[in-house]
């Protein structure tokens, strides 16, 4: 396993991150704990979570996620041997499914510390290494969104925010913060008020980035590099997408894009053909589509660790491996052609 350090701290984390969302909905505590186990003995010791989690958000499941880690973690004992991020929830977005949480979760002082409290009781833990804020509390384009229209609605001050997560890191109930679904205004505002007030400073941004999302290059990634904020990419597979599980319109049972809705962005006729492109590329190499999709991820300048998720044993391995492949130049061309060719999919 790579390792990298966590934005400018000493904390060190490794190049594939086990994303848990599945735990609690698509993995039982005995799947869960078996991936855990098994990336631990693969190297991996950093694990991303959510107080939101499972997904899809439900108020019946809410928090699950974090209790099966916490539960994993108090069985085995290696808790100061991990780096446990998780995340504490923005504004209900319009038709939001997230009232459930605090009758509405808002970025401000008081929810804050409701959040984390609830995160490590449920964790199990005295403290989490990053605390991240999982959306922004204003109205702006993420999640899908790559046009920006302005609203004057900012809801919660910024400054507010990361006051509020500042007094987290001076509790030791938070090691480092970072941020999620941002973007490059909000990751600068975030820095300049950090520097301006003397406020903790964001090591990290979890953003969208795979084959069919390389919105993250556009005005972030020489931010990430400059200001050693790096990525946290999420959805590196686009959902499955990149595996080619979905191929000619194929939905497997037990499959995410099979069993949620909510994701069909990454399933639009143009995601569909660059995947089909993308996929016979990797075959024509030699190499399985999901790996190469990864290692593409994983060999990027800007990126910090790679959030991989799983609800098979095979996945799993297969997406852990992928640390041990090289993309060779001829390759990277041909994945920058196909780019040129079908840019930004599935934002």
């Amino acid at each position: 396993m790579h390792y990298k350090k966590l934005g400018s701290t000493d904390i060190d984390i490794s190049l594939i991150c086990l994303g848990t969302m599945t735990f609690g909905e698509q993995n039982s505590y005995d799947e869960a704990a078996q991936q855990m186990d098994y990336a631990v003995d693969q190297g991996v010791n950093f694990f991303d979570a959510a107080e939101m989690y499972p997904v899809p958000p439900r108020a019946e499941t809410q928090g699950d996620t974090e209790r099966i880690i916490g539960r994993w973690l108090q069985a085995r004992g290696k808790r100061d041997d991990l780096v446990i991020a998780t995340k504490v929830s923005g504004r209900s977005l319009p038709g939001g499914d997230f009232d459930h949480l605090r009758q509405g979760p808002r970025l401000s002082r008081e929810q804050i510390h409701t959040a984390i409290d609830g995160s490590l009781q449920r964790l199990q833990t005295d403290y989490v290494d990053l605390y991240q804020v999982h959306w922004p509390e204003r109205i702006t384009n993420f999640f899908g969104q790559l046009g920006y229209r302005h609203r004057d609605d900012d809801g919660i001050a910024i400054e507010e925010t990361l006051s509020a997560l500042g007094e987290l890191v001076k509790a030791g109930k938070v090691r480092a913060i970072g941020i999620s679904n941002e973007t490059p205004w909000g990751l600068m505002e975030y820095l300049r008020i950090s520097r301006e007030k003397d406020l903790p400073r964001v090591q990290s941004i979890q953003n969208p980035y795979s084959l069919l999302n390389r919105s993250f290059e556009l005005g972030l990634a020489e931010m990430a590099i400059r200001e050693k904020a790096g990525l946290l990419a999420y959805s590196p597979l686009a959902f499955g997408m990149l595996s080619g599980k979905y191929a000619g319109g194929a939905r497997p049972a037990g499959a995410r894009l099979t069993l949620f809705e909510r994701f069909s962005r990454y399933s639009n006729p143009q995601s569909e053909a660059a995947t089909e492109a993308y996929v016979a590329l990797a075959r024509d190499a030699g190499l399985d589509p999901a790996q190469m999709a990864l290692a593409f991820v994983n060999s990027r300048q800007f990126t910090s660790s790679n959030i991989i998720g799983a609800t098979t044993m095979d996945q799993l391995r297969t997406n852990i491996a992928s640390v041990d492949i090289t993309l060779d130049r001829e390759l990277l061309k041909n994945i920058e052609a196909l780019h040129q060719q079908y840019p930004i999919p599935a934002p």
